[in-house]
């Protein structure tokens, strides 16, 4: 067993896996990981066969250590990591060793990053699930101090991986199909909700996200429309027709309309946009939306399929002439250690 232990938290920093689908009924949404595609990337990186508890980091890391050598992946929004001051690459494995001190700053571009250890954090799972969930009130954000007990890496002589990153952490074009509510709003009404170039807006967390614009958008129907059930990806309307994407900790039910759904492969882009990004919403069909969907076990499988060992730049390896580079070839001083 494996302690990973928080020695400074700079941002919001939560213990989250996959979530807890399957208790709708009892009230609690599926909560887990703001953006499900970095854990994703983070069990390929580290050779898992499937999605690991991690932490995640809202905005900003902070310092970390552990107490047995392990493999970390570092995920999701770059953000700038070093390791006792040497800087470590994003999208990547490192080894993380007793003693080292991980340090990560804010993001340079997105809002959440996440930090695996190789053998998963191991708290204890509550309806099979170690996923914080704000809302309700399951768990709460790390503190310094806190330890994290870790199971051991299963294969720490596995080499260092990296894989390029996507391009989701500035915005971008997010697709949506129509909804049970959709036929609420008047034909010029969806017509500029689609022709909207939004902004997201300041307001925004775990639970939904504002998208910004100087137009409304609403609808005469809305009055008496009965609560029914909702999840994340739906686009809700408020009152005063803003638009928010409801995300990972939403509510279960909901009386606003909803005029559709953000698709699941690009809800990423949503979590991942920072205030002020822009958002472009694109109507899809619901054949081009089943089209998009894809197991998330497909998805990891290709993604194990892009790791690729790390290639260290030799011009940032402090301790280059320790190595032996060509066989036969030395640092030179072997006889003065004999």
């Amino acid at each position: 067993m494996t302690a990973l232990t928080v020695k400074r938290a700079d941002g919001i920093l939560t213990v989250q896996d996959m979530g807890r689908p399957g208790h709708l009924a009892q009230g609690l949404s599926r909560g887990g990981a703001m953006d499900r595609r970095a854990l994703l990337e983070a069990a390929a990186l580290l050779g898992a066969r499937a999605p690991l508890a991690a932490i995640e980091m809202a905005g900003a890391g902070g310092q970390f250590s552990v107490d047995a050598p392990t493999r970390i992946a570092l995920t999701g929004a770059p953000m700038s990591a070093t390791l006792d001051g040497e800087a470590l690459r994003w999208n990547a494995t490192h080894l993380l060793q007793p003693g080292q001190l991980l340090q990560i700053r804010g993001a340079r571009s997105g809002v959440y990053g996440y930090l695996t250890a190789a053998g998963g954090i191991t708290s204890e799972p509550w309806l099979d699930s170690r996923a914080t969930h704000l809302s309700i009130g399951i768990g709460t954000p790390l503190a310094a101090g806190d330890a994290l007990p870790c199971g051991d890496d299963p294969a720490p002589e596995r080499p260092a991986h990296g894989l390029a990153p996507e391009s989701r952490f500035d915005g971008g074009t997010i697709r949506v199909v129509d909804g049970p509510h959709t036929a609420l709003f008047d034909a010029d009404v969806l017509e500029a909700f689609y022709a909207t170039a939004f902004t997201r807006g300041p307001r925004g967390n775990r639970q939904g996200v504002q998208l910004a614009a100087e137009a409304r958008f609403t609808t005469d129907h809305a009055k008496g429309l009965a609560s029914d059930l909702i999840g994340p990806g739906d686009l809700q309307m408020t009152g005063d027709g803003v638009p928010y994407v409801l995300m990972a900790e939403c509510q279960t039910v909901g009386g606003y309309p909803r005029i559709g759904t953000v698709l699941p492969a690009d809800l990423p882009i949503v979590a991942q946009a920072a205030p002020g990004a822009m958002l472009r919403p694109r109507r899809v069909s619901l054949d081009e939306a089943l089209a998009a969907a894809r197991p998330e076990e497909a998805e990891l499988r290709d993604l194990a399929g892009r790791c690729a060992p790390l290639v260290r730049d030799p011009a940032t390896i402090h301790d280059l002439l320790s190595y032996q580079l060509v066989s036969g070839v030395t640092a030179g001083d072997d006889l003065d250690r004999g």
